[in-house]
């Protein structure tokens, strides 16, 4: 906020206040990084993508690294931010629990091109090879195809 806007000390610490309740680390805003759980974590880089209320929040692998239990809380966080904010959120995953438990659209990549995209529900009955090998968990045709 500081390098983004010209707002005041105490304008700042308002904005930073809000959003960290927002996220439940209202109690936690004195805490340096180290001093956080690795949800915590995930919870403080949401609150600051939000500092600046962007149209669009992008998240790259929210869940990884998390045990069950705290990537649940934060695919929980992430829907109920959605919908009480009404934003995009694009969510990049390779975990197709979280894709199917926060996705509304969900699209799949291969070579840098989506291969196929829809609803969730459609995407897992349509029946393509990459998809399919994706979820028998196999080697991909690209990766087959670049491994030999």
């Amino acid at each position: 906020l500081r390098e983004h806007t010209d707002l005041s000390e105490k304008e700042i610490r308002e904005i930073v206040k809000e959003k960290l309740s927002q996220v439940g680390l209202a109690g936690d805003m004195e805490k340096m990084p180290a001093e956080l759980s690795g949800g915590m974590r995930r919870r403080a880089a949401l609150a600051r993508a939000l500092a600046l209320d962007p149209d669009i929040v992008l998240f790259d692998e929210p869940t990884t690294g998390l045990d069950p239990v705290v990537a649940a809380t934060i695919e929980d966080l992430i829907i109920e931010t959605q919908r009480r904010l009404g934003k995009t959120f694009v969510v990049i995953t390779h975990d197709l629990k979280t894709a199917l438990r926060i996705g509304q659209k969900l699209a799949l990549l291969d070579r840098g091109q989506i291969a196929l995209q829809g609803k969730p529900e459609d995407v897992l009955r349509s029946g393509h090879p990459l998809l399919e090998a994706f979820l028998r968990r196999e080697r991909s045709p690209v990766v087959k195809e670049v491994m030999g």
